[in-house]
């Protein structure tokens, strides 16, 4: 009986200390920029966090970046945009706060992003775009264990899309269009090659006499048996004011690793 007694109280102080330790159940930190699972620099973090100063004191938009060991037994939506009503992320009317969780330790499909817009900027950033982001701006990164380059990725496009330098649509078209820049690439060098090839093959048949296509039968036969070939943000910041009252409805979107 005793012993059942220990091991109670054991979990319960467990419990307790949990709780406590659950970023949701504490006060709001007012920064932009909380980097509880100690994947920043300080130089890394410091320039992440001048560059949502800047623009929350140009647009009035707060992106709230945190990094956490634990989701409190919540999944990484719920948790996301939880964190950002309860801490009033954005301003209050306005609704136009996003927050952008990393869990960025655990094993295998146990590590996690969630990006989570307020009420106000759903339709501006919407569900469809911020997997996008997620999936084609930030996991590759943390794939290769690179957290400052997929958070700055990730926040870099949210800025670019809030702030209306392109619009959802434009970031679809920007993001489809990447894709093929390394095929692209290595079309452009492939005809390149053929041009200059072509230009000494040219050279070659005058100077012997032949006719085009026999000098490049001949310059190729030749080649193989050779075996040769042709051929951050910046620095200076505002200070933050702190949060403004947002509200967030649920929305955004994330993924695993």
């Amino acid at each position: 009986m005793k012993q059942l007694f220990t091991i109670l109280l054991f979990l319960t102080v467990f419990g307790i200390t949990n709780a406590q330790d659950c970023l949701l159940d504490k006060k709001p930190v007012q920064n932009l920029v909380q980097d509880y699972a100690d994947v920043l620099s300080d130089v890394e973090e410091q320039g992440l966090r001048n560059a949502l100063n800047r623009f929350n004191d140009t647009t009035s938009t707060q992106i709230l970046v945190v990094t956490v060991n634990d989701l409190c037994g919540y999944d990484k939506a719920e948790f996301t945009y939880t964190l950002g009503e309860k801490w009033g992320v954005g301003q209050k009317g306005k609704n136009n706060g996003i927050v952008v969780m990393v869990k960025p330790h655990g094993g295998k499909g146990q590590r996690h992003v969630f990006i989570a817009p307020g009420y106000g900027l759903e339709g501006v950033l919407p569900d469809a775009i911020a997997k996008r982001i997620v999936e084609n701006e930030m996991i590759p990164r943390f794939k290769e264990n690179d957290f400052y380059g997929g958070i700055a990725n990730g926040v870099a496009a949210i800025i670019s899309i809030t702030s209306g330098e392109y619009t959802a649509d434009d970031y679809v078209k920007k993001v489809t269009y990447e894709k093929y820049i390394p095929f692209l690439f290595i079309l452009f060098i492939f005809i390149l090659i053929m041009i200059v090839k072509a230009s000494r093959t040219r050279k070659y048949a005058h100077t012997n006499g032949m006719g085009f296509w026999a000098a490049w039968a001949l310059m190729n036969a030749s080649s193989r048996s050779h075996g040769g070939s042709f051929g951050n943000f910046g620095s200076g910041g505002g200070s933050f004011g702190g949060f403004g009252g947002g509200s967030f409805g649920g929305g955004g979107s994330g993924g695993s690793w």
